[in-house]
């Protein structure tokens, strides 16, 4: 991966899709130096069964909050679109480049955009929708012509995304030897608790680091035989 970078800005759609796809190259990023800021589509409001959407978003923005903290991220936050029927258009566009323009990264990351998780597990519509808009607003936030109203608020256009890095592609081209920021991860993973504990009966502990051991060192295979973290990497 590019390392001539000072500012990055993660875009995915719910709490936790950062911890389950590219935490660990996170923290090694912070530990460097440089600044790394969040920002969420939804607050994964429909994402637990048992609680309703009115008590669940809060929690899961309390517990992504924190969860990011570990990994050295203090700065989280939410545009409010709804948890899974999240649209792409302009709207989700428009969002994402404003978040663009505020933050004024080099790096973006998003999460896989296609419509399979390797060829074989179907993607949700929101990680679809906000990866490919995703990809689109990277540009969109450099055009003053594309989304005046946001130069009318004060948000000038920021042409300086150099890089929009992808986690979770099947077409990996780029990685981040993640054994540095492997165990800040686990203990990321971990702070969405209340979700974990919806998903399965496993001890919490166990389940994350197994999941996300396995990830890393099955990744590490292409690249280096070391635990790691990949991303397809759209220069601009």
């Amino acid at each position: 991966m590019p390392d001539d970078w000072q500012r990055a800005l993660a875009v995915v759609a719910h709490p936790d899709d950062l911890e389950y796809g590219c935490a660990a190259a996170i923290a090694v990023w912070t530990d460097a130096g440089r600044e790394v800021s969040y920002v969420l589509a939804t607050r994964g409001e429909a994402g637990i069964d048992t609680l309703e959407p009115a008590r669940c978003g809060p929690l899961r923005e309390l517990e992504q909050r924190a969860s990011a903290a570990v990994v050295g991220v203090s700065e989280v936050a939410f545009l409010d679109h709804a948890d899974g029927v999240i649209e792409y258009g302009p709207a989700l566009r428009r969002d994402i480049a404003a978040a663009i323009r505020r933050y004024r990264p080099e790096l973006v990351i998003t999460l896989n955009h296609r419509d399979t998780w390797g060829g074989t597990a179907w993607n949700t519509p929101d990680h679809v929708a906000v990866g490919r808009a995703t990809l689109d607003a990277a540009g969109d936030a450099g055009n003053r012509w594309i989304f005046p109203e946001l130069t009318d608020q004060g948000l000038e256009p920021w042409d300086g995304v150099r890089w929009v890095a992808v986690a979770g592609s099947s077409s990996p081209t780029h990685a981040v030897d993640a054994t540095a920021g492997l165990e800040r991860a686990v203990r990321s993973l971990l702070e969405h608790r209340t979700y974990i504990e919806a998903l399965t009966d496993e001890d919490p502990q166990t389940y994350a680091r197994t999941l996300l051991t396995g990830f890393a060192e099955e990744t590490g295979k292409r690249f280096g035989n070391r635990p790691a973290v990949a991303f397809e990497l759209f220069p601009r």
